[in-house]
């Protein structure tokens, strides 16, 4: 007998097809929209490190006219400068970041901007929560931080570190005077061993070191008096007593 080889039944070729078409449909589909940092020497402790930022555009009836950033930990806000942004933005410092925008940006049109940093932390990654907000108030909150390999609907733009380069060290702040600090230096912050005696020029002192030197007079003979009290009823019980032990010999040598 010979052997025939059966042939797929066109309904099967069919729906092969179709699912074919569907997948490559969808891998060909628009990438969803995200926020994301690049970095000119993207190592730990770096100085002076361009990072450049892009947040796409998401909506259909808007642009975007502001990005508020909260810079990770490790990067002061005072740290921070604009180096590029669209015309007539600018960069304003926050408690924990800072906010860049100006007028609304076209339509569909992503954000793009950079800025420098004076260092970057040692760390291994740093995490820059962005909240974008459109013409029409719309807002997009890039603030999730994936951990452990996981899939978040709103990542955050994330900037992964290399190692620190040999001997990179931390930059010192600049030390800032302090009354404190000033007072230390001059001779009058050093203590005296003599109790310092109020002006003659200041009632205020001079009235309170009176009312303190009363209060203690006052103490001192509340004080006296008491025990001279003491000592008074003391001798009065002395005395009534020996008068009442002569008074009861005296009856008994008259008896």
């Amino acid at each position: 007998m010979t052997g025939t080889h059966s042939l797929p039944r066109p309904r099967g070729l069919g729906l092969a097809a179709l699912g074919a078409l569907v997948v490559l449909g969808v891998s060909a589909g628009p990438a969803a929209a995200h926020a994301g940092v690049t970095a000119s020497d993207p190592r730990a402790l770096a100085e002076n490190v361009t990072l450049s930022f892009t947040s796409e555009a998401e909506s259909d009836s808007a642009g975007i006219a502001e990005l508020r950033v909260v810079l990770p930990k490790g990067i002061a806000p005072d740290a921070v400068s604009l180096k590029d942004a669209p015309e007539g933005w600018k960069l304003t410092a926050t408690p924990d970041g800072y906010s860049i925008g100006g007028t609304a940006l076209a339509t569909g049109t992503d954000a793009e901007y950079s800025i420098t940093v004076r260092q970057l932390p040692d760390e291994k990654s740093l995490a820059f929560k962005t909240l974008e907000t459109y013409g029409d108030g719309k807002v997009s909150r890039w603030i999730e931080v994936p951990t452990g390999g996981e899939k978040v609907d709103n990542p955050a733009p994330v900037l992964e570190l290399k190692a620190a380069a040999p001997g990179a060290k931390p930059i010192a702040p600049t030390p800032s005077p302090t009354p404190t600090s000033a007072a230390a230096t001059t001779p009058s912050a050093v203590p005296s061993a003599q109790p310092e005696q109020p002006s003659a020029a200041d009632p205020s002192a001079l009235a309170a070191a009176s009312n303190a030197e009363a209060t203690d007079a006052e103490e001192t003979g509340s004080g006296t008096g008491t025990v001279l009290g003491v000592v008074a009823a003391v001798l009065v019980a002395a005395a009534v007593g020996a008068f009442w032990w002569l008074r009861r010999s005296q009856s008994r040598g008259q008896a």
